[in-house]
């Protein structure tokens, strides 16, 4: 059996985000993942458990460096008018060393909460920004075995 070549594992330090077609290179992690709703099912003289699909939910979350207000001027006013914005999502992942990239968008995308401020003395400003999603394309995979 070969060796595993170290340079192949993909680096997160090749993410990148855009919202709305807009790259934000002040993003730190992202994160989208999606979760199966399942309900158990049983039947008669069978002593396994067996599991049916019900649907399913997406949800994340992204962190970013605090350089800009993009997430309070895209989600406050509107909010205070009882609109709540949904917006589109890219995330890539590119490493020069890997076999490939990983890029997916998410659609119908509705941010759980915004911060309006936040700080603290000698630390560097960042915001944690929870979403969820409705709907989302694989565009690029990494090929492997």
């Amino acid at each position: 059996m070969a060796k595993p070549d170290v340079r192949r594992v993909i680096n997160g330090t090749y993410g990148r985000l855009w919202v709305d077609g807009e790259l934000w290179a002040e993003v730190d992690s992202f994160e989208s993942k999606v979760t199966i709703a399942y309900e158990d099912v049983n039947f008669a003289n069978e002593p396994a458990t067996y599991r049916k699909g019900l649907g399913w939910s997406g949800e994340g979350s992204f962190r970013l460096k605090k350089v800009y207000s993009r997430v309070q001027k895209k989600m406050s006013e509107s909010v205070k008018k009882g609109t709540y914005p949904r917006v589109e999502l890219v995330g890539k992942l590119a490493d020069p060393n890997a076999f490939g990239s990983e890029r997916v968008a998410l659609h119908d995308v509705t941010f759980d909460e915004f911060t309006l401020m936040k700080f603290e003395m000698k630390t560097v400003g960042s915001e944690e920004v929870p979403f969820k999603f409705s709907d989302y394309d694989t565009i690029d995979t990494i090929p492997g075995s």
